[in-house]
């Protein structure tokens, strides 16, 4: 498989650079969509495209097992800083995470896929915005599972580009991977005025200094040690002028947790801070935009990705799976069907690109190394789940 895959690395390499020069942010994936049709269409795939919104779900073969490979397709919203032939097109987007790598792989596979014979069906899931939510807050995965993209699945797999892993590895293990995630949005109100007067005023500044205190102490004071939690401020906005105190402060933030007790906690905990304000003689409102769940990957489908990546690239090449504080919506997915995602290693020896950074690139030769990869976990778990 492995052989195979290399056959088609022009190809996989022309997908990515395709998609890499022609960006698009969440929910207006609309060329990488129709281009995605395209080309599994002509491979004699049943497609259905509008799928939560800009999805594509595609599949071939035949009755159950339904084996699901995804692949997201939204890129980030940054300005590329690398001067190579391939960089985007678009100002200010770029695939800043590999997605279009993602997409160029599931297309691979979908490629070997679509030359053999199998039991069952395999579907591929194209994910529009895994990065960012809707105007509800809702990403891709599950408008997705809305639209009955999930329907009927026994298992199902998922790679993401790894960038401090070596190309020629992968990490997989079982059990937790990544956090859930949701975001905060809280105003502290208070009573403007002068500034040479504070006084006569309720400073919102002077009190939102206390609850960032107080939020920043939430996971070391607040939660038991063994609890695997984080909570970050991200924005603070209040005042225009050096001399005027504002009637409000505006903090946005993002939580993620592992366990759904710990998620409630921390949100009570968000609340018991903020509740300073009205201590302090101000008032506060609160909004907390639902997220992500933590991803979980069952242990039998990440056996099953293990036993392929020894098999093709070496045991000394196939490392245990760090859990990761960074959310992903799959964990949407893998609430309603078994199956794992892989970390598969992209990383260019000479500079490491870090993820979600304007220089961020890949080391192409890991193309077919997760095409391989993917493909045989495939054909295993369709031929298992059939017996």
């Amino acid at each position: 498989m492995l052989e195979r895959s290399k056959e088609i690395a022009e190809q996989l390499v022309a997908w990515r650079r395709d998609f890499h020069m022609h960006p698009e942010l969440g929910f207006r994936e609309t060329r990488t969509a129709a281009r995605v049709a395209e080309v599994l269409e002509s491979l004699g795939y049943r497609v259905r495209a509008g799928v939560g919104r800009t999805g594509v779900v595609a599949e071939h073969g035949e009755g159950h097992p339904i084996v699901a490979i995804r692949a997201d397709m939204d890129a980030l919203p940054i300005q590329e800083a690398n001067e190579v032939s391939y960089a985007s097109q678009v100002p200010g987007v770029m695939h800043a995470c590999g997605h279009d790598a993602h997409v160029a792989i599931a297309l691979g596979v979908a490629t070997l896929l679509a030359e053999e014979g199998f039991p069952g069906t395999v579907r591929f899931l194209f994910q529009p915005s895994e990065e960012a939510g809707d105007e509800e807050g809702v990403s891709g995965a599950p408008r997705m599972i809305e639209d009955g993209a999930m329907e009927g699945v026994d298992a199902m797999l998922a790679l993401h580009m790894w960038p401090t892993i070596p190309t020629g590895e992968i990490a997989i293990g079982g059990g937790p991977v990544s956090a859930g995630v949701n975001a905060f949005r809280a105003i502290i109100k208070g009573r403007g005025g002068h500034g040479a007067y504070p006084h006569r005023t309720v400073d919102p500044i002077f009190i939102g200094g206390h609850v960032v205190l107080a939020l920043h102490a939430i996971v070391s004071r607040r939660l038991r040690p063994i609890d695997s939690a984080v909570v970050t401020i991200g924005s603070i906005h209040g005042g225009q002028a050096p001399n005027v105190i504002p009637e409000q402060v505006e903090l946005t933030g993002t939580i993620r947790f592992m366990d759904e007790e710990v998620r409630q906690q921390i949100c009570a905990e968000i609340e018991r801070a903020l509740g300073m304000a009205r201590a302090m003689g101000g008032d506060y409102v609160l909004q907390i935009e639902p997220g992500g769940t933590p991803m979980v990957n069952d242990g039998a489908v990440a056996n099953c990705i293990r036993e392929v990546a020894i098999e093709l690239l070496g045991a000394e090449h196939v490392l245990p799976q760090e859990v990761s504080m960074g959310s992903e919506d799959l964990g949407a997915f893998l609430d309603l069907a078994p199956g794992a995602m892989f970390r598969l290693g992209c990383r260019i020896e000479s500079d490491e690109r870090q993820a979600h950074n304007p220089r961020f690139d890949i080391d192409e030769g890991c193309l077919p190394i997760g095409t391989a990869v993917l493909t045989e976990a495939a054909f295993r778990l369709l031929r298992s789940e059939s017996a």
